[in-house]
């Protein structure tokens, strides 16, 4: 029997799903039913381009919502405040020194919800894999295509 592999992400990226959920249902699957009603309306579907531009939306938007169901139903929502300890794990926040001594501070997130320009990566990154486990004052290498990586944890948080 399988087992159904669950998803960690934090309640924010939980509730920003379900929203996006919410607004494929309510607006965009509406919208390209019209679409579809509209352009079956000019006849000839065979040479209808817009009638298979429409179908073709229809087709993304349901698995769209598929996934993102799947992933809501999977969905191990963790509310870092309530997390604790001297160690990295998922939904902390680390503070971290590079090699030129340059302050980074990221927190370890849920795949759908990793955005690094704000400061936020995927638990299944090579960052976050390395530091997952690792306490304040630990070194941390890592390989990226561009080279070996070093970083010094500085300070974890759970905010």
């Amino acid at each position: 029997m399988a087992t159904i592999e669950k998803m960690p992400m934090l309640l924010e990226g939980y509730e920003r799903l379900n929203a996006e959920v919410k607004r494929l249902k309510e607006v965009e699957r509406p919208e390209v039913i019209d679409a579809i009603e509209e352009a079956r309306a000019h006849g000839d579907l065979s040479e209808n381009a817009e009638y298979h531009a429409a179908k073709e939306r229809q087709g993304q938007i349901e698995a769209t919502i598929a996934d993102y169901e799947d992933r809501l139903t999977r969905a191990q929502v963790i509310d870092p405040k309530e997390l604790s300890g001297d160690k990295v794990v998922f939904g902390a926040t680390v503070h971290l020194l590079d090699e030129d001594d340059k302050k980074i501070k990221y927190q370890i997130v849920g795949e759908i919800e990793a955005d690094a320009k704000s400061g936020k990566i995927s638990y299944s990154s090579p960052l976050a894999r390395a530091l997952i486990g690792r306490s304040k004052g630990d070194e941390v290498e890592f390989t990226v295509p561009a080279g070996d990586k070093y970083f010094l944890i500085e300070k974890i948080q759970f905010v």
